[in-house]
């Protein structure tokens, strides 16, 4: 049987652990990824789209108050057989005519206040849109990037776990050799190195799948490295968290925009409700005939009309224009009493994560020591044959799990506190600190 079991220990023999070159990686810094993401972001590009179109409509809501809308027309006609021309006052073959309207609305039932309204509340939801597009955006590309840096450091803590479990592999072969171990010492061993391997490759399929996520995000074709930040974290967050909640519920832009959607869609329901009125309407018309282009002076007619519009029975088209009007504006309003009532929850949930992931990162830091040190005492035990290999082989997998915890917690943090910021809407440490 110790026959069997040494040549099993010896035709076991590990494979040397394969290394990934990075050094023709493109590496991309924070500030930088997160200046390329948010450009290239789709939701970004679209928010500010709507910006656009918002300070367009609230340009035409201004321009109905002031200017006439104005209107050139031009016609050329041939007449065969010739026809009389009100220009020439003779029959002509061509008649050309021009036409100039002047129309502006004196009295729509108030729909170009409604529309006033409108137009401003949704230019403050589009700014709002856009900000919380950015934020999302920035969001979404740190999780992208800390994934990056926490895969690196985990593939480090796989080989290192590896390189050690090879190391402990060697002085069991000495001590069964010797006749201070048995032989399942080192077959304990073997089998972890084993694990460790598989835990390493595992490990390095999940970093190059996250430079490529990584490089996908900022517009790269293949995959990217990220350059490292500082180990220091974010110190305590310099906003207590009523004041959070205060500024969450004033400035932060899901908040806003939910007010803002409540505001434009009230203003569409009275402006629904101004059709029950009359519409009255100026307009002033210059028209010129003649039978070449461009009419000359020779026939020159003025008109001013006043109308007066009033709408009686419509098949019910205004009635379910207003009801429509009347629940898209319940419905935002219900989005607005939902968002204010659970502005608190989100951010305490926001501001408590970053608080918790802060204080277990400080604990993992002296979990790393504490379970460093029992592995190295650990170590010299089973060397000296003062304890078994299972102590050793626990030891080793508490520093092995105290030192992944350690690198999750700090970049847990890191999210968490790019997660406050997004409910926010508003960066509380500069970029000098958080690198």
């Amino acid at each position: 049987m110790l026959a069997l079991l040494a040549a099993l220990q010896f035709q076991l023999q590990a494979p040397p652990i394969a290394t990934t070159a990075v050094d023709s990686l493109p590496v991309v810094t924070l500030p930088e990824a997160l200046r390329r993401a948010t450009g290239l972001d789709p939701n970004y590009v679209a928010a500010l789209g709507q910006v656009d179109n918002a300070v367009w409509a609230r340009r035409t809501a201004f321009s109905v108050f002031l200017l006439p809308a104005v209107a050139i027309e031009t016609d050329a006609t041939k007449n065969l057989p010739a026809f009389f021309n009100i220009g020439t006052f003779r029959p002509e073959t061509y008649t050309v005519t021009a036409q100039v309207t002047l129309r502006y609305d004196v009295f729509t039932g108030g729909q170009k206040v409604a529309e006033l309204t409108r137009s401003a509340a949704a230019l403050d939801g589009a700014h709002a849109g856009e900000l919380q597009a950015r934020f999302d955006a920035a969001l979404r590309t740190e999780a992208a990037y800390y994934a990056v840096l926490a895969d690196a450091e985990l593939t480090r803590v796989a080989r290192e776990r590896a390189q050690r479990a090879e190391q402990q592999l060697g002085v069991a072969r000495a001590r069964v050799v010797s006749g201070a171990a048995v032989q399942t010492d080192s077959l304990q061993l073997r089998l972890e190195l084993s694990r460790a391997q598989v835990a390493l490759l595992l490990q390095e399929t999940g970093l190059r799948v996250a430079r490529l996520a990584l490089g996908s995000r900022v517009g790269a074709t293949g995959p990217v490295a990220a350059a490292p930040l500082d180990s220091v974290l974010p110190t305590a967050l310099p906003i207590t968290l009523d004041a959070a909640v205060a500024q969450a519920a004033d400035q932060g832009p899901a908040y806003r925009q939910a007010r803002a959607n409540e505001r434009a869609a009230a203003a569409i329901f009275r402006g629904r409700l101004g059709t029950y009125l009359p519409r009255v309407s100026l307009a002033a018309t210059g028209i010129r005939f003649d039978k070449k282009f461009y009419p000359s002076t020779t026939a020159n007619f003025s008109q001013l009309t006043l109308t007066v519009a009033l709408p009686v029975w419509d098949n019910f088209q205004r009635q379910n224009l207003i009801s429509q009007a009347r629940v898209t504006r319940n419905i935002f309003r219900a989005a607005r009493d939902s968002a204010e009532r659970s502005v608190r929850r989100d951010v305490t949930a926001a501001y408590d994560g970053f608080v918790t992931a802060r204080a277990a990162a400080d604990i993992a830091v002296q979990a790393v020591a504490v379970a460093r040190e029992s592995y190295r005492v650990q170590q010299s035990r089973y060397r000296a044959g003062a304890t078994t290999i299972l102590d050793l082989l626990k030891a080793q997998s508490d520093l092995d799990d105290a030192e992944s915890s350690l690198v999750q917690a700090r970049y847990a943090t890191r999210l968490a506190l790019a997660g406050l910021e997004a409910i926010l809407g508003q960066r509380l440490f500069p970029e000098q600190e958080q690198r």
